[in-house]
């Protein structure tokens, strides 16, 4: 055992469960900015999993958002997918906009999961009328 090993610590495995935390972090990321209403969508979505969310923050300090596209589509089913999908554009417009590099991210994430822009659009809608509270103002 050399000197400085014990600063060395294992790759995090992805599981399901860990890819769809993960997802989720990457794309609060995305912006530079970390708003409350995705802190909290994050926490929702896992449970309040503290652990879970430390060891997708974790993940995704040590691996490179490229290489978790290229690993994550083979870990999940199609179910998982759309579930991974579906709550990663939920954080995205969770904070009422959708900046450029989000965007940019969810489309990367489409095209690395192989789901069309065509295929999500109704998903897309369903989620824009969910997170559209000013109808209440009138």
């Amino acid at each position: 055992m050399g000197l400085f090993d014990v600063f060395k610590s294992e790759p995090i495995k992805l599981t399901p469960r860990l890819t769809l935390a993960v997802g989720l972090i990457y794309m609060m990321a995305a912006d530079g900015q970390i708003e409350e209403e995705e802190l909290g969508h994050i926490q929702s979505v896992v449970g309040g999993d503290v652990a879970l969310i430390q060891t997708a923050i974790k993940y995704v300090r040590t691996v490179k958002l490229d290489q978790f596209l290229v690993d994550a589509p083979a870990l999940v089913n199609e179910a998982q997918k759309l579930c991974l999908l579906i709550n990663v554009c939920d954080l995205l417009l969770a904070d009422g906009r959708a900046d450029p590099s989000e965007q940019q991210l969810f489309h990367s994430m489409l095209n690395a999961f192989s789901v069309s822009q065509d295929a999500f659009k109704p998903y897309f809608d369903v989620i824009l009328t969910k997170n559209n509270r000013a109808v209440f103002n009138a």
